[in-house]
């Protein structure tokens, strides 16, 4: 049972993780607890577990629901008090776990690419908190959807920010760029994956600002997620990206991820 009192039903008084598994094994589970620490940090609530249990539980979770491939959902709430902005002084967190398949990226996606449309992102200051109060995301995504598009491309102050859902990648004459971490994007956990993979083999890479006219000039946009993985766009508010067809960086690029996804299957990836 969840009280409808419980603050993150009533405030959104909250933070969240999606764990990928794939072949039995969490993906990158390390840095996905070390986001979640880091979030609940920015909304001063207490972490009620050591990365130690967490682990334990979450592989337990996996296991019990038949290993493979799956999307673990991790949320935890201030709890349940009577309604009151300010903080209650005692309250029992709440935790809420579930596992559920994992769909895999539609191939039509990956071959073809997807639409995306640019639109001024209207979020708050603390995007690099993975909060559970997620409605300007979804007014955001669902302008996209009625656009006829897959994501929304965030625009703030000229400068690109992230996707309603995704973090954005772009390439331009061999050299991929992706925006520097801060308080406006979320920390991805496959975005620094891609970055890791890039430097590797010697892709040139940067975090770095950049605004919408270079976007709509770019050669390859990329969208990455712990869902989506890396997903090209080849269209940009109607427009084509470069040939209008996922780009050959990208094609190296997610050759190396699923070369990384096998590897974690087989327990050899870091």
């Amino acid at each position: 049972m969840v009280p409808v009192m419980d603050r993150g039903f009533i405030f959104g008084d909250g933070v969240y993780e999606v764990i990928p598994v794939y072949g039995g094994r969490l993906f990158r589970l390390d840095e996905h607890l070390q986001r979640l620490d880091n979030s609940l940090a920015g909304i001063r609530l207490a972490n009620p577990m050591a990365m130690a249990e967490w682990t334990e539980i979450l592989e337990r979770l996996v296991q019990e629901n038949g290993g493979g491939e799956q999307s673990v959902y991790l949320q935890l709430t201030r709890g349940h008090a009577p309604r009151d902005h300010a903080f209650p002084e005692q309250t029992q967190p709440t935790v809420f776990i579930s596992c559920s398949p994992l769909k895999p990226v539609a191939a039509a996606q990956l071959q073809q690419g997807v639409a995306a449309i640019c639109l001024e992102d209207i979020r708050w200051k603390h995007c690099h908190i993975k909060a559970i109060a997620l409605l300007p995301n979804i007014l955001l995504r669902q302008q996209a959807i009625d656009a006829g598009a897959q994501e929304a491309i965030l625009i703030r102050d000229g400068v690109v920010t992230e996707g309603a859902a995704s973090n954005v990648f772009i390439v331009k004459d061999g050299v991929i760029k992706t925006p520097p971490k801060g308080p406006f994007l979320l920390p991805g956990i496959t975005r620094d994956l891609l970055l890791e993979l890039a430097d590797s083999k010697g892709f040139t890479n940067h975090e770095w600002q950049f605004g919408l006219e270079e976007l709509q000039q770019a050669d390859e946009i990329w969208l990455t997620s712990s869902t989506k993985e890396v997903l090209p766009v080849t269209r940009l508010d109607n427009k084509p990206v470069g040939t209008g067809q996922p780009g050959p960086i990208w094609k190296q690029m997610i050759n190396l991820y699923q070369g990384y996804k096998r590897a974690l299957i087989a327990g050899d990836a870091e």
